[in-house]
């Protein structure tokens, strides 16, 4: 027996005042990474429990963050303790996540980082994707749909995009060239996308082409307080390039 017409209604309003308040109370739910067309974009795609919650923390700051300098990313932002203290006098968010990749990045970009109305954007993602073997072509192209989406919500945002920087682990290798491969195409993007490409592999090399230790933890992956140090020292000008200066 079908339902009168008006409990019917009822019903249908008190569920959409439901998905309503759930979407105004918490970010987007990841769909399932099994599901690969739930994702845009394309490559691997990972979903763990800490980037629910990371997310779900990041919802609980959009108001304090509005107008921040954001820097987002896989762990090489995630882990930046002393973020703030490297950019004295700008406003910044964080919105790295560890383990994170370029198709996450996509799903998430409007609700992470957009949503903040950015006074600028500073973007480091695409080791992880390396790691997953993913191809230099598929990492490229969603960086590009990230900036595209930044450009569309603002087309005078100050977006900084960053070269994958050197790394050496020993188990996660990366397919021979792929990483030339990949920090190329995304320069490449610096002039066909109209945004600034920071490159991170000088800076974090000896003259022969070896990772700085000091820069290093023992994984030789993630940085240490001396990496993000000398991270910093990097990026800072290119902030200023972008018109964003420091007290």
């Amino acid at each position: 027996m079908n339902p009168p017409r008006t409990t019917a209604l009822v019903l249908a309003a008190a569920l959409l005042f439901a998905a309503t308040a759930s979407a105004n109370n918490g970010p987007t739910p990841f769909p399932s990474a099994q599901d690969e067309s739930a994702w845009a974009g394309q490559g691997p795609i990972r979903v763990h429990s800490w980037m629910r919650d990371n997310r779900a923390y990041f919802w609980t700051q959009r108001d304090k963050d509005q107008g921040a300098v954001v820097f987002v990313g896989s762990s090489m932002m995630g882990n930046w303790k002393g973020l703030a203290a490297a950019f004295p006098g700008i406003k910044v968010a964080n919105r790295g996540i560890g383990g994170d990749v370029s198709r996450g990045l996509l799903f998430r970009f409007q609700e992470d980082v957009l949503d903040l109305n950015p006074r600028a954007v500073v973007i480091s993602i695409g080791s992880n994707d390396l790691s997953a073997h993913g191809s230099p072509s598929a990492i490229a192209a969603n960086i590009s749909a990230i900036i595209d989406r930044a450009r569309a919500h603002n087309p005078e945002l100050p977006v900084i995009v960053c070269t994958i920087p050197p790394r050496d682990v020993a188990n996660a290798p990366v397919k021979p060239g792929h990483h030339a491969d990949v920090n190329a195409r995304i320069t490449a993007l610096g002039d066909e996308k109209n945004v600034f490409v920071l490159d991170l592999y000088p800076p974090f090399v000896d003259a022969e082409g070896r990772l700085i230790a000091e820069y290093y933890a023992k994984d030789r992956i993630h940085f240490t307080p001396a990496g993000y140090g000398r991270l910093a020292s990097v990026i800072r000008p290119a902030l200023a390039q972008a018109g964003v200066t420091m007290q």
